[in-house]
């Protein structure tokens, strides 16, 4: 992984790829998202075991996302065939079913690249995901091994205290913070306040 060095602050790398949308292939941009947030995770294969349980839990999210003004977008290095017919397969046969948002193609490698979560030696993404906001800017990057899943509620976690700190720019988010929670102001006096409430 020593093609990129991309990081939290920096803007996306846009991209132009086929997904599958609603069974159809479309052509997508993540430019066209600006004005929106996105969550764009890679994922390491279509047709394997812990990969169809994160789609799926963000698709059964997907709601939740969409209430907070974001996108979903998951990435694998599979072609759009195949993954039209993993969504055309029954959850209970370890398939998708049919999901909330677009399942983009990485056939040729480059937007895993991109980002920095291509594993050169099995040619598959690991389990990276970004949160970019509505200006494009990455505010959020985990990277997960290929053998365990991610936690789809800690990701809306994570995106409700980034857009709490870019509306309320004089505030930041303590650790657990959750929405409706104590936050602090980044002051070496005024931050007492919050630590004399604790």
């Amino acid at each position: 992984m020593t093609e990129g060095c991309i990081r939290v602050g920096q803007q996306a790398p846009d991209f132009t790829a086929t997904a599958v949308v609603d069974q159809e292939f479309k052509t997508i941009k993540l430019s066209d998202y600006r004005g929106k947030y996105v969550v764009l995770f890679f994922y390491p294969l279509d047709f394997t075991f812990v990969c169809p349980t994160e789609i799926t839990a963000f698709s059964d999210s997907y709601s939740k996302f969409s209430q907070l003004k974001t996108e979903v977008l998951g990435v694998s290095v599979d072609s759009e065939f195949s993954h039209l017919a993993w969504i055309q397969t029954d959850r209970k046969s370890g398939g998708l079913g049919d999901l909330n948002y677009p399942l983009v193609s990485d056939i040729k490698k480059e937007i895993s690249c991109a980002y920095n979560v291509l594993d050169p030696e099995a040619g598959i993404a690991l389990r990276g995901l970004f949160i970019i906001d509505k200006d494009g800017v990455i505010q959020h990057a985990t990277i997960n091994n290929l053998a365990f899943g991610r936690n789809v509620e800690e990701t809306l976690r994570i995106l409700q205290a980034i857009q709490h700190v870019q509306t309320h720019p004089d505030e930041v988010c303590p650790a657990g913070w959750q929405p409706g929670g104590k936050t602090m102001n980044p002051d070496p006096k005024k931050s007492k306040e919050f630590f004399a409430s604790i």
